[in-house]
């Protein structure tokens, strides 16, 4: 999810420089400050419709041509240029480190004998210590702000420097300057509150990443978050990305109204077809949602959201004089702000149009058939879509009457049948006071049970989840897919996460290698080629914060971020080894650390995915785990290939460790013993620790029931002594 949504949810971003007021007449010393630092500042243009387009500020950070920056000014998969001080423009060729978490970015341009700026430890900011910001709005002379140092204080989840100074907007990147000339921070936001406070991102986050960097060349970078053009093809311009599994479109398209087209080429509607995608707005003013029976140009249909209503036209040319509304229509099945799950069935002359599964158009129209299908936007405010999906029948199947009455019987009469509302009205006006208290409770209760309900659906998904991923582990280890279980890991927490769509990114990826003359040599020559290509043309790296943070153990955030643990960088690795037909590789489940083994020559070579990919010997390995330095080896069976099953078990015991408070379990590191005990249920340790924790949490019959099982189904494996405790244990569970 994503920190960066919150930044700018929050904040207003910066895109150019800080201007100097007329009132703030600098002193001598900001004066030669300026003229000695003015050198190392650059713009960042950045590609668009009409070209290149100002859009940030930067500096120079190493005289080889390393600028550094902010994330959100280079954005994803568009074409980068840097102007320097001098007027001289440069291409970007490679992004050389990148950071959404932290809002930074460095890049490189084919240029040397640069003048960079000294890097300061921002460590000790003091509060009320004068700053000078500086920047490079596009078209305009650098401009200069003086002030101090407000606070350090911790802005959505990452520690910043507050700065009272008059910032204005178009500054991201610009530099935040001691009176040294040594940078301390980059400014990165302004504060909606008021004119005179900004923030600055500390420059020992800048550092961090420098010393970390995922360098990704520029022709891999512009692959970023573009759709597959073997599956959409946008059209009308505005800019259609995907992260996530979920597809984005911002700006005006360049059809009349800001229309914009993304259509789905990846296979062709039937005579008779239905067309479905859930889709948000970002205001409700704007538009979006489906088009159908589209010709490629001008002419489709379009049923989508509007203004809290639902609408179907006909689009016959290139301006609303050959538009028809065929319908328009609110409906309370519509939930503005939210996701909503649209659909249209198109059979004869028939259109049926859904929301949420509500029909709510039915419309005689042969006006346009044949054509394509896909997603449309209108206007500026930007729009989400996700779950698209093209086939003879997407309803859902209905339940039947014997099932559903089952599921109610379960859960029990939460309502009674309904009165008419004037009845129940004119009933409770005769004691008002009384009844407002009554309905008061009566909508407690109800609310109270609707958690209850959420948290029942939640543990249904959850377990359900962990079947289907126990189906999936009892096949052979090398015929378990290994991705689609690390999906279902991710799903078992996210049920948005569309595990077919993720599927698909690794296979566009896995194509892209598939006929490379090294790949096809096979064996180390191809291991090694691979290991390029994830590591130093696609930026695959490991995490440089928050290492404990669980996106980097859901292998769909870590193929879209490139940044991840040990554990599921190497399964991002050995998935594409699997699937390029790469032999020998495999993974090695050191202690501490996770890593790639292959075989070269009859030598073991092992690959440290998280350092960099850096290749080692098994005595080099041994070395660098062995604590203080020790000379004593591993056991071979640490370099033995690892069971698929066992590379699963190991990931969720990764998010049972980030649960942990001292060491010890909390309610949320039940999901992931049940998880566990539903991979492996004669687990004698985590039978234990689930029935701890069921028992500290008031679940006496949960734990009671656990150990009941280590008394009648683990006594081979439990002492007399043991089973003497567990006794103990069952007779207090007893207890009223």
């Amino acid at each position: 999810m994503n920190t960066a949504f919150r930044i700018l949810a929050l904040w207003i971003c910066l895109d150019g420089c800080v201007t100097l007021r007329s009132e703030d007449s600098p002193s001598d010393e900001v004066t030669k400050l300026v003229e000695r630092i003015r050198p190392s500042l650059v713009k960042v243009l950045l590609g668009g419709r009409e070209g290149m387009d100002g859009l940030g500020s930067g500096f120079v950070m190493r005289e080889d041509g390393l600028i550094a920056t902010n994330k959100h000014v280079i954005g994803e998969a568009r074409r980068i240029q840097i102007e320097t001080s001098d007027g001289e423009k440069h291409d970007v060729i490679e992004v050389f480190a990148s950071d959404v978490h932290l809002d930074l970015a460095i890049v490189r341009i084919a240029k040397k004998g640069l003048k960079p700026l000294e890097l300061g430890d921002s460590s000790q900011v003091k509060q009320g210590q004068r700053m000078v910001a500086m920047g490079n709005p596009q078209g305009l002379d650098f401009s200069v702000v003086e002030g101090v140092v407000s606070a350090v204080r911790e802005v959505n989840e990452n520690e910043m420097i507050q700065v009272a100074m008059p910032i204005e907007r178009g500054n991201s990147g610009g530099p935040l300057l001691d009176m040294n000339g040594r940078v301390l921070g980059l400014l990165t936001m302004k504060s909606m509150r008021t004119d005179n406070l900004g923030f600055a991102m500390p420059v020992n986050q800048l550092k961090v990443i420098f010393e970390n960097p995922n360098p990704v060349p520029m022709n891999r970078w512009l692959t970023i978050g573009v759709l597959d053009p073997r599956s959409w093809k946008p059209t009308m311009g505005a800019e259609w990305t995907q992260h996530a599994g979920v597809i984005k479109s911002e700006m005006l398209g360049s059809g009349f109204g800001g229309r914009s087209l993304c259509l789905w080429v990846a296979e062709q509607p039937t005579e008779v077809f239905e067309v479905s995608v859930s889709v948000k707005l970002e205001d409700e003013s704007g538009a979006a949602g489906l088009v159908f029976c589209s010709d490629e140009g001008d002419r489709h249909y379009g049923f989508y959201p509007t203004n809290g209503k639902m609408r179907l036209t006909r689009f016959d040319g290139p301006d609303v004089y050959s538009w028809t509304v065929l319908t328009e229509t609110g409906s309370d099945a519509y939930r503005p702000e939210d996701w909503n799950a649209i659909r249209v069935r198109v059979e004869g002359k028939n259109i049926r149009c859904f929301v949420n599964g509500k029909q709510v158009i039915e419309q005689e129209d042969s006006g346009l058939r044949g054509g394509r299908v896909g997603l449309c936007k209108f206007r500026s405010p930007a729009a989400e879509f996700k779950n698209f999906r093209l086939g003879a029948n997407l309803a859902e199947r209905p339940i039947s009457p014997e099932v559903a009455a089952r599921i109610k019987t379960s859960l029990g009469a939460f309502l009674e049948q309904p009165t008419p509302p004037q009845k129940v009205i004119d009933q409770l006006l005769e004691e008002p006071s009384a009844g407002r208290r009554l309905i008061a409770d009566e909508r407690k209760k109800l609310e109270q049970s609707a958690a209850k309900l959420r948290e029942l659906e939640k543990e249904l998904h959850r377990r359900s989840t962990g079947k289907e991923l126990a189906r999936h582990l009892t096949e052979k280890s090398d015929q378990v897919d290994l991705l689609r279980c690390s999906l279902l890991v991710s799903r078992h927490d996210n049920p948005e996460v569309d595990i077919e769509q993720y599927q698909r990114s690794l296979g566009r990826m896995v194509e892209e290698l598939r006929s490379d003359p090294e790949i096809k040599k096979g064996s180390a020559t191809a291991v090694r080629r691979l290991k390029r290509y994830l590591f130093d043309e696609n930026g695959f790296h490991g995490s440089r914060h928050d290492y404990s943070s669980n996106s980097n153990s859901y292998i769909n955030e870590v193929l879209d971020d490139r940044e991840g643990l040990p554990i599921t960088l190497s399964i991002v690795f050995l998935e594409m080894a699997s699937r390029l037909q790469i032999r020998d590789v495999f993974g090695l489940a050191l202690p501490g650390r996770f890593m790639v083994g292959f075989n070269d020559k009859g030598e073991l070579r092992i690959i440290d995915v998280f350092e960099g990919a850096k290749e080692m010997g098994r005595s080099e390995v041994e070395s660098s785990l062995m604590a203080d330095g020790a000379e004593d080896s591993l056991p071979d069976e640490f370099f033995a290939p690892a069971e698929r099953k066992a590379v699963v078990i190991r990931m969720i015991r990764n998010l049972v460790g980030n649960t942990m408070e001292d060491e010890m379990p909390t309610s949320e590191t039940l999901p992931y013993l049940n998880l566990l005990l539903e991979i492996e249920p004669n687990s004698v340790a985590d039978r234990v620790s689930r029935a701890m924790l069921k028992g500290v949490r008031g679940d006496k019959a949960g734990a009671r029931e656990d150990v009941l099982w280590l008394m009648e189904e683990s006594n081979a494996e439990l002492s007399e002594e043991q089973r003497a405790k567990l006794a103990d244990w069952l007779e207090s569970l007893s207890d009223p």
